[in-house]
């Protein structure tokens, strides 16, 4: 995997942001910058806005003030979307054929290919190499030839979070990798974020409770009604030392 290049700007910021839904305030105010290397855990209660934080740092849900930049461009002006990669909360249900988890993850690749350039021009090994270390980063590469959609919650998840690693992106935002997920998938999760983490890579992981990923933890950004109640800055690193973190457990 390259290692991320320097940049002047953030990967991820956010000034001012304010989100409306239905004419109520779902976020207002916020300001928040993620810098190159961070692992930050946004936290708070249901309802607190952290699932909108991070769809609106991603431009997925779009702001009624403020604004949100990916290394310091718009969303809406982005490009190089081959540097972000994102796992929702859940493995989208979608119609005709099941996909395989080797086909959802093979998906992951696709942001790295050059418009225009046709499949047989691409580098196919490089593709499938990527897919298997993802694969075995996540703890599924026996199940390679399953259908995704018949695997348990926390594995599915898993497939989610070995798309994103396919692509070998900068930035790694995951909505809630963790609820319902069992204890047997959360430690695979924190295996692989600790390697990304090692990597140099960003993290950024919405959560109602850190759980095995707390060690990983280099900042927490926790929320209340739409809002930043409290930020602190841990002392994790990569090589596992513990830390602590001002949110709730």
């Amino acid at each position: 995997m390259n290692r991320p290049t320097e940049d002047a700007a953030p990967p991820l910021a956010m000034t001012g942001g304010a989100v409306r839904r239905d004419g109520r305030d779902i976020l207002a105010g916020i300001g928040l910058r993620v810098e190159a290397g961070d692992v930050l855990a946004v936290l708070g209660p249901n309802g607190a806005g952290k699932s909108t934080l991070v769809k609106a740092l991603l431009g997925l849900v779009p702001l009624a003030a403020g604004r949100t930049e990916i290394y310091g461009e718009p969303p809406a002006r982005f490009r190089a979307w081959n540097r972000i990669g994102y796992v929702p909360q859940r493995l989208p249900m979608g119609g005709g054929v099941p996909a395989t988890v080797r086909e959802v993850v093979a998906s992951g690749r696709v942001a790295r290919r050059t418009r225009g350039l046709p499949a047989l021009f691409t580098d196919r090994a490089a593709d499938r190499a990527a897919v298997d270390r993802a694969l075995r980063t996540v703890g599924l590469a026996e199940r390679a030839r399953d259908s995704a959609h018949l695997l348990s919650g926390g594995q599915q998840q898993r497939v989610l979070i070995a798309r994103a690693l396919a692509g070998e992106p900068d930035v790694f935002v995951l909505d809630e990798p963790t609820a319902g997920v069992d204890a047997r998938s959360q430690a695979a999760l924190a295996a692989a974020l600790h390697g990304l983490a090692g990597d140099g890579r960003t993290v950024v992981l919405v959560a109602h409770e850190l759980g095995p990923l707390e060690p990983l933890v280099t900042r927490t950004v926790e929320l209340g009604h739409g809002r930043v109640v409290h930020e602190t800055t841990a002392h994790a690193a990569p090589a596992g030392r513990a830390a602590t973190t001002g949110g709730p457990a």
